[in-house]
């Protein structure tokens, strides 16, 4: 045996040798299947869990949250709108529209309509923005931004459009609409960019007149409220309440078929005012030409019925145009007749004549010595000019506007200077100085008037004259109007009444009236301010009217600068009615801060007052008396005094 070559097994003794066995002489093998329960019972596990999930969902949906679950639905499938109330119209005592609404469009959007998988375009909010800027006169970037609002299927665009602007968007709808057909026939996506842009009926404000009363009118705000005046005062009446819409949508347009659900609309009311349209022109008109002729800063003219307190005009320059908004200067946007308050200088002394007579300290041919200079307090008091000694009466002093007369007369109020502070006091309060008018109307003035207790050295001084106390042009012209109604004031009214939607007209409450003076010292005081304006020595003569009785005062005051607060310039006034034996009518004028010609009450506002009271008395076609003038003397002894300057002017501020 080679070395190489491995040992060999021998098999051991009694062990027989084995042999591989072919498949066929195998025994054969039995297959037998497993049982199928535990596998039926796995599946039936399954399915049954899933069931019980779907049965405890199905009773989550339809029991537990079912409610809430229609309340989406009904929202997602029924659409909701607003239907806005027409606002009522204002209009003046004749019934010509001042304020009224035309029909308008709110321009809203679907914006679920621009993304890309509605409207076929990767930019859709972007193309329809730069389509509709130019028509609606917006950004086209805000409009973008409200194309792109998620979460909702309702925006709006713009409000209260004409019928113009919506032929506009319409005819572009269209144009949009027949390129995606025309598209979508040459098997392309047919993006239409336009589709989701709709309508709303709407009403939009507009004032006829433009800027004719529009310090009493007000404004209508973007949202459709009322944002100044009288449109801010009877902003609720006027208003209405709005109905609301409700119906079936898909697609964001409404499904005819599917019924709806409407609460109608209630138009608001119409406001009649006491304005007269015609003598708010002519007095609107007077003082704007007046205040670019005298570079003023402003001027307003106020026209009150002496028998019934209605306001028939109230005029201020400049205004704005309600209409137009944009070009309109804030300060110019409210109404200064109301908002202003000033020392009224001069226009004043009638209430310090009315109180020496009502308390019979003096009578209208009382002699009065007025030197030329006055000592009192902590300053010396002068008149407009240097003068030697004047002889005047009572009378005399009123119609030269004396301040050193008016000065001497009012101390004979009580037997100490506090006690004639008191009396004086009094009658200011009576006649409404540092009170409301009574029109209620935004952001009036109340004016300012201290306790006399309060009044300073100088103020007991110059305070019957008209300086050291403040008011606004409607208190001015109540005080003559209350003369002229035989010593009662009537609260000033600007509102007649109103028609509510059955066409039904009721009217305003009756103003209140209090009794301030004697009718004997109203009629005193009427004779007295035809001095003022008839006599050539009062300083009114340019208010004189061929044919009228007409009684007036002129004023002259330092000014208050409203941006320093010191005194700078002057307020001229002119304050009167007619006729002046049967009075009708009352007219008040004032000039803030003239810089061009004369300053003078009696030269810029003297004229104004003629030319509104001579329309005034044309248009309520009021006659004149035929009586003459009382014709009270203004001087006594032998040496008459110098002719009067053109106006009474101020002392030195205090």
């Amino acid at each position: 045996m080679s070395p190489k070559e491995p040992p060999r097994r021998v098999p051991g003794p009694g062990r027989p040798r084995t042999t591989a066995k072919t498949p066929a002489q195998r025994a054969p093998h039995t297959i037998r299947l497993g049982s199928p329960k535990p596998r039926l019972r796995l599946v039936g596990v399954g399915l049954t869990l899933v069931m019980l999930a779907f049965v405890v969902r199905l009773l989550q949906v339809q029991a537990v949250d079912a409610s809430a679950y229609s309340a989406k639905a009904t929202e997602n499938r029924f659409a909701k709108y607003v239907l806005a109330a027409e606002r009522g119209e204002i209009t003046d005592r004749k019934g010509v529209a001042l304020a009224t609404s035309v029909d308008a469009y709110d321009i809203t959007a679907d914006p679920k309509m621009f993304t890309p998988q509605e409207s076929k375009a990767p930019d859709a909010p972007e193309q329809a923005a730069a389509l509709l800027a130019p028509i609606l006169g917006k950004d086209a970037k805000e409009i973008a931004a409200r194309l792109k609002t998620k979460d909702t299927r309702y925006v709006v665009l713009a409000r209260r459009q004409t019928p113009q602007v919506w032929n506009q968007i319409k005819d572009l709808k269209k144009l949009f609409a027949d390129k995606a057909a025309a598209d979508k026939r040459n098997n392309g996506p047919g993006a239409n960019v336009i589709a989701g842009v709709f309508n709303e009926n709407s009403s939009k404000r507009v004032y006829p007149n433009g800027d004719l009363a529009a310090g009493i009118l007000g404004y209508v705000n973007a949202e459709g409220k009322g944002g100044g005046g009288l449109e801010s005062a009877l902003d609720k009446k006027l208003a209405g309440k709005d109905g609301e819409i409700t119906y079936a949508q898909s697609g964001g347009r409404r499904v005819p078929t599917a019924g709806s659900h409407e609460k109608p609309a209630v138009p608001g009311e119409d406001i009649e005012l006491t304005i007269d349209r015609d003598i708010q022109w002519a007095a609107q008109s007077a003082i704007a030409e007046q205040v670019e002729k005298s570079g003023a800063d402003r001027g307003y003219v106020v026209v009150q019925d002496t028998r019934t307190g209605e306001v028939l005009a109230m005029a201020n320059a400049p205004g704005f145009d309600p209409n137009d908004l944009t070009r309109a200067r804030s300060a110019a946007m409210g109404n200064a007749a109301l908002q202003d308050v000033y020392e009224p200088g001069s226009t004043a002394k009638v209430i310090s004549m009315a109180a020496v007579l009502e308390e019979k300290k003096a009578t209208p041919d009382t002699h009065v010595e007025v030197p030329n200079r006055l000592h009192r307090g902590d300053r010396l008091f002068k008149d407009d000019v240097d003068h030697p000694t004047w002889y005047l009466t009572l009378n005399g002093v009123l119609a030269k506007s004396s301040n050193i007369g008016t000065i001497l007369a009012t101390g004979q109020l009580g037997a100490t200077q506090p006690e004639a502070n008191r009396v004086l006091y009094s009658y200011l309060d009576r006649f409404g100085i540092g009170r409301p008018t009574g029109l209620n109307y935004p952001g009036e003035s109340r004016g300012i008037l201290a306790k006399p207790e309060a009044w300073s050295t100088s103020q007991q001084y110059t305070i019957p004259f008209g300086q050291g106390l403040s008011l606004n042009a409607m208190q001015a012209a109540s005080v003559y109007s209350t003369i002229a109604n035989g010593g009662v004031r009537i609260t000033p009214t600007l509102v007649r009444g109103s028609k509510g939607p059955d066409g039904r007209f009721t009217p305003a409450p009756a103003p209140e009236r209090t009794r301030v003076i004697s009718q004997g010292t109203a009629k005193t005081l009427s004779e007295m301010l035809e001095s003022v304006v008839d006599d050539q020595e009062g300083t009114g003569t340019k208010a004189k009217i061929p044919g009228y009785r007409v009684g007036g005062k002129t004023g002259t005051s330092n000014r208050v600068d409203p941006a320093t607060g010191r005194y700078k310039g002057y307020t001229a006034s002119f304050a009167g009615f007619a006729p002046a034996d049967d009075p009708r009518i009352t007219v008040y004028c004032a000039i803030q801060n003239p810089t061009k010609g004369s300053y003078f009450g009696g030269q810029i506002c003297g004229p104004i007052y003629k030319t509104v009271m001579e329309f005034a008395l044309k248009t309520l076609q009021v006659a004149p008396t035929g009586t003459a003038p009382a014709g009270l003397p203004v001087t006594y002894g032998s040496a008459p005094p110098p002719a009067a300057p053109p106006a009474a002017q101020p002392s030195p501020q205090p």
